[in-house]
């Protein structure tokens, strides 16, 4: 062991009178001595540099992120989802929007707020979050039971699937629908994609009156 020692000693102090990095596992210079020759510092103040700020940001308070509402992102809110309703009478083409006044996420960093009002990042909602939603849809056809508005309010979960929801990502929730001056509950399933912009939601209503099952193509900007 001695002489393993003696030979580990020697070659960090071959690498260093050359220049080069040491060996791994190389013994570590004794506490006082002299710096390589050339007067070459012992460590790359880049690297001091570049270690000092990885420990601050390891270290130091998350930056919360800077959102706010504009006229451009209330502009494309506007665009709606498409859907498919199916009911008794048949199956009708509509569309649905959708604003979301409160969210409370449970996968973010913690050093963040976790509350959003109407904006939420993708990650923010993807990641793991539970949202207030009202949902606003129109159902296109003739004086049939299904033509019309709808208005849906309630309470949706989204869970992370994929590379923290950003690749893949799940919904469940429940809502009560009014429609035509009656109100039943829904139930509904999500699956979501591209960073929680393209998605498919499948929203069932077991009431009588209202009895449906509603397809849609749930597509977000942020």
């Amino acid at each position: 062991m001695r002489c393993l020692a003696r030979r580990g000693a020697a070659l960090a102090a071959c690498a260093a009178a050359l220049g080069w990095p040491p060996a791994a596992g190389a013994a570590p210079p004794a506490a006082g001595a002299a710096p390589p020759a050339g007067g070459a510092a012992p460590e790359d103040p880049r690297e001091a540099t570049a270690s000092g700020s990885a420990t601050g940001a390891a270290s130091g308070s998350a930056t919360e992120p800077g959102i706010r509402l504009t006229l451009p992102w209330l502009l494309v809110q506007l665009v709606p989802s498409p859907e498919l309703w199916i009911g008794p009478s048949g199956t009708r083409f509509g569309i649905r929007w959708q604003v979301t006044p409160v969210l409370y996420s449970f996968g973010i960093n913690r050093k963040l707020s976790p509350w959003r009002a109407f904006i939420a990042e993708p990650l923010t909602r993807h990641a793991g979050s539970i949202e207030l939603f009202g949902s606003p849809e129109y159902v296109a056809g003739p004086s049939a039971p299904a033509a019309g508005w709808v208005f849906r309010g309630g309470v949706r979960a989204y869970f992370s699937l994929l590379d923290r929801g950003e690749a893949l990502s799940c919904s469940l929730g429940g809502s009560v629908l009014h429609a035509r001056d009656q109100v039943a509950a829904s139930y509904e399933a999500g699956i979501y994609t591209l960073f929680g912009g393209l998605g498919a939601q499948v929203t069932v209503t077991p009431t009588a009156a209202l009895r449906s099952t509603t397809i849609t193509l749930s597509i977000r900007y942020f």
